[in-house]
């Protein structure tokens, strides 16, 4: 495994709970981190400045309250929108490192004006990548870890076969890789880290948790879906994304157009899920389902044999 100094023995599982809009805030990230899977927000979801200062510091003092003396919590990361529309990004980035965030994920466009000031300020880069030319120019740019955004990912959302994805990366890169689509279990997982990627992005999981921001309906909505309900639209933010295809039918026609970043924000509340509702059947506390992901991953590593496979 490529993981940061020290991850290993702070992480149960191999995986972060995925950065996601209207959905990620506070509650969800604490209980992420303090039971063991990487915690990540985008700083969008923050109405503010000020808010998001607010924000990171429940967030570093909860982590802290909720960690058993002698352990360490899982890491905390936030994620950048660095296209050129976001207004707010050099004032979020300076919050993050103000609060000693250990992680950024940079998303929809170049990393390379952030990667200088997060390495100087010791916060490792990742940068969602959707295809080999997002990857190699990432790497150009330096950072410290891929997340491959591959068809099935809920929200913004990838065309490329998983499989293939990360076996072209991984010959090109020798950082953290993280695989983002479709899955929802610890078998899921495990089949990312025989493919070559070091963790797993989970966001449709964690949408159904009684900490998510995402509201009752929403929740039951991905609950019943399979993946036969997801479509993928630009509706949302002008870029191709996974949404459920029983909020798109209620939205007007697609407007076209490009990303831009008030665009994202003024959709307002957003049903966007991945393929892997159809692994996502009951809205649990994030403990109980990091638990399920450790026991279904441990049980995936022993019995590799697909004949003791769990039922």
């Amino acid at each position: 495994m490529v993981l940061p100094s020290g991850w290993a023995q702070r992480l149960r599982v191999p995986v972060v709970a995925a950065p996601m809009t209207g959905v990620s805030g506070p509650d969800l990230v604490v209980a992420a981190c303090t039971h063991g899977v990487v915690g990540t927000f985008p700083t969008h979801n923050a109405s503010s400045p000020q808010v998001l200062d607010s924000w990171l510091a429940q967030m570093t003092e909860g982590i802290a309250a909720g960690t058993p003396t002698g352990a360490q919590a899982a890491p905390l990361g936030a994620n950048l929108v660095v296209h050129r529309t976001n207004a707010r990004l050099h004032s979020d980035l300076a919050a993050v490192v103000r609060a000693g965030v250990e992680l950024v994920v940079a998303s929809v466009g170049s990393p390379r004006e952030v990667v200088g000031p997060l390495h100087d300020a010791g916060v490792l880069v990742w940068s969602d990548v959707a295809s080999l030319r997002h990857a190699e120019l990432a790497i150009a740019a330096g950072v410290d870890g891929l997340v491959l955004l591959t068809a099935g990912a809920g929200g913004q959302t990838g065309w490329a076969n998983p499989i293939s994805f990360v076996r072209a990366v991984r010959d090109r890169f020798d950082g953290t890789l993280v695989l983002a689509g479709g899955v929802s279990d610890g078998e899921g997982v495990f089949a990312a880290q025989v493919l070559g990627a070091d963790l797993a992005y989970l966001g449709t999981s964690f949408i159904a948790t009684e900490e998510s921001l995402a509201a009752p309906d929403y929740k039951a909505a991905v609950v019943a879906a399979t993946l036969d309900d997801v479509t993928t639209s630009t509706q949302v933010s002008g870029l191709a994304a996974n949404v459920l295809s029983s909020w798109l039918a209620d939205q007007g026609a697609d407007a076209g157009g490009g990303f831009a970043q008030d665009r994202l924000l003024g959709q307002g509340a957003v049903w966007a899920a991945g393929h892997s509702v159809s692994g996502t059947d009951e809205v649990v506390a994030v403990a109980k389902l990091v638990d399920r992901l450790v026991r279904d991953h441990q049980h995936a590593r022993s019995f590799p044999d697909p004949s003791t496979r769990r039922q």
